[in-house]
């Protein structure tokens, strides 16, 4: 039952997340600014992203339920405040205030935040599920190579 909460909670989380990020995103791929960007050829379609955020964030809050019930503490609290932060803030950088640079920074601090969970909790009861991060992880590497394409290219 805890564990069932604990999914809950993170999947409430989450996705309050990923819609804050939306808000901050001040239109994102639908601007005029984003649409006129050298894109990347490998960019994939918008419904793409939509798919990738929501498999990403219910992997990665079953992979958080399992992680906290068994390994809670301040420290881990707040490398996921981080990973929120940095998740959130991400849109509001690179869509709303164009800082195409800050916002290569940004992911990349992202993707080393996710890479530090996979490694760090390899302990025996976190093996299996700690490949539930491997989604995000394979995501982030496409968003940092697009947008280090655009920040290269504009």
């Amino acid at each position: 039952m805890k564990i069932l909460k604990l999914i809950l909670l993170f999947l409430l989380i989450n996705f309050a997340s990923l819609a804050l990020g939306s808000w901050l995103m001040d239109n994102g791929p639908q601007s005029l600014w984003y649409m006129d960007l050298n894109k990347a050829p490998w960019t994939p379609a918008g419904w793409v992203f939509g798919f990738a955020w929501t498999l990403i964030m219910i992997c990665f809050s079953i992979y958080l339920a399992f992680l906290f019930k068994d390994h809670d503490s301040w420290p881990l609290r707040g490398i996921f405040i981080f990973q929120v932060i940095f998740n959130v803030s991400w849109n509001y950088v690179f869509f709303n205030q164009h800082l195409i640079f800050w916002g290569l920074v940004v992911i990349s601090i992202l993707f080393l935040i996710i890479t530090y969970l996979f490694f760090k909790f390899r302990i025996e009861n976190m093996r299996k599920a700690r490949f539930l991060l491997i989604p995000y992880l394979l995501w982030l590497i496409v968003a940092i190579s697009l947008n280090a394409y655009i920040f290269l290219e504009n």
